[in-house]
This record gives structure tokens, sequence and C-alpha cells, in this order.
């Protein structure tokens, strides 16, 4: 909200939108996996479903959640992007002026870090259950349950700020990502485990062929992500002139 007052006040708007424009494969991909990021929570749903007292309402959550989540995303892009045109930063909260700038992500920060923190837990607890699932100690609190927890945790956080740091770049950190993950966590998995589920009943009826179909084009539109992603991010980062890795330089594009 802070960012979309900001652009408004400070921009003319309108002066430099355009519906279509022509780039390459390395570019028109990089931004595709920066939409992809937008939507790739999917590896949570198990980690919530799990822990809900009802886990058959789950849907109705994830529908309310998508529903708002889409709105927010369309006015948010239509509003800054209407005002600040091409010249729109990455994230966008960068186009808010120098002032409004500093507003705006002191604003985002908890948000910013309770996004981190939530997906790293999901992270953290799905090498811990897989460690520990046989072994009893998952409802134990000794020392070994919770100094493993502990480690596990503080080894995670650590690779990330090495990751973080080493690709300055939010643009082509963020393309990484689904590149890697979102491309199967997102969609390509969700295609195998149908077809794995449904394994010898692929056409035993219309109903059925249409949506092994679907789930085919599923699965390849992830493997297309991937390989294009990674292509696409790689070339970013090998072309990245920044030189701001592991330094206190505006990572913002």
């Amino acid at each position: 909200m802070i960012t979309m007052i900001g652009v408004g006040v400070q921009y003319k708007g309108g002066t430099s939108i355009y519906a279509t424009q022509h780039t390459n494969i390395y570019h028109g991909f990089t931004a595709v996996t920066n939409i992809v990021f937008a939507y790739c929570a999917h590896v949570a749903f198990f980690g919530l479903i799990a822990e809900m007292e009802e886990p058959k309402d789950f849907t109705k959550a994830l529908c309310l959640l998508q529903g708002f989540e889409i709105v927010l995303y369309v006015t948010a892009a239509t509003v800054i992007y209407y005002y600040v045109g091409t010249g729109v930063a990455s994230p966008a909260l960068g186009s808010a002026g120098p002032v409004l700038k500093k507003v705006a992500y002191g604003v985002a920060i908890p948000t910013i870090i309770g996004a981190g923190v939530v997906n790293g837990h999901v992270g953290l607890k799905y090498i811990y259950v897989r460690i520990f699932r046989k072994s009893g100690r998952m409802a134990k609190r000794d020392f070994v349950s919770v100094g493993s927890w502990v480690a596990i945790g503080v080894t995670c956080w650590i690779i990330a700020w090495i990751i973080g740091e080493g690709i300055p770049s939010f643009t082509n950190i963020v393309s990484l990502i689904s590149s890697l993950f979102a491309s199967w966590f997102t969609y390509g998995l969700s295609g195998v485990y149908w077809l794995h589920m449904n394994w010898g009943y692929w056409f035993s009826s219309p109903r059925k062929i249409a949506l092994t179909i679907l789930n085919f084009l599923i699965v390849g539109i992830g493997g297309t992500i991937c390989g294009l992603g990674l292509y696409a991010s790689g070339k970013a980062i090998h072309d990245d002139s920044s030189r701001a890795s592991f330094t206190c330089a505006n990572n913002a594009d």
C-alpha cells in the first residue's frame, strides 16, 4: 500500500506502458520464473495439513488464501506498473522513492522475516522428521533431540545466508530458486504423484484419459521451467556485473 501511494505521488503514470515487449528467451524466462516464485508455497502444504486440527478444512483455507493473494498481486502489479512503467525495480518496494522506500521496507520487514522463517521451518522439519522418524526421539525433549534441531537450523540458515550473499541480485536468486525447486514442488511433482497414484488406470475412462494428458502436461511444464529457468538464471548470474557479493550494497535491480 505504501509503495502504491508513493509511486502514485511521485510519478505521472501512463507514459511507458507496453502490452508486449521485444525480448529474448533469457530475459523472458527470467520474468516467468519470478512469477512462478510468487505462487510456490506448495512445499509447505503437507506440513500445514499435518498440523491442522481438521485437515479437511485445508481446501477452504487454500481457496481463501489464493483468492486474496491473486487480487493483491494483480492490484499491486497493475498500479505500480502503470505509474513506474518499465523502470520498476525488483523488488517493487524500491520504486517508492528514497524516503518512502525506507518506510515501505521498514513496514515490510516483519512479513519478510516471517515468510523466511515459515519456509525455513518447513524445510528444517522435513530434514528432522526424515532423520528421526523411526527413532522415537521426535516425542522427546532431551539434549540430542533439541541439539539436533538447533544444529540443523543453524546449518541451514548459514547455507541460506551464503547463497543469499553470493548471489546479490534479488531477481537472479528468485529465478534460481524457482527453477530448482518451485518448478517441481509446484508443478512437476504434483503431476508425477497423480500418475503414480493412478498407475494402471490412465486410460480406464474418458475422464481418466483427459486427466492423464493434463498431468503429463503439468510434468512437462515443470521440466520446462526447470531447464529453461536454470539456463536463464545461470546466464543472468554469469553476466551480472554488480560485483556486490558479500557486501552491504543494495541488491534491488
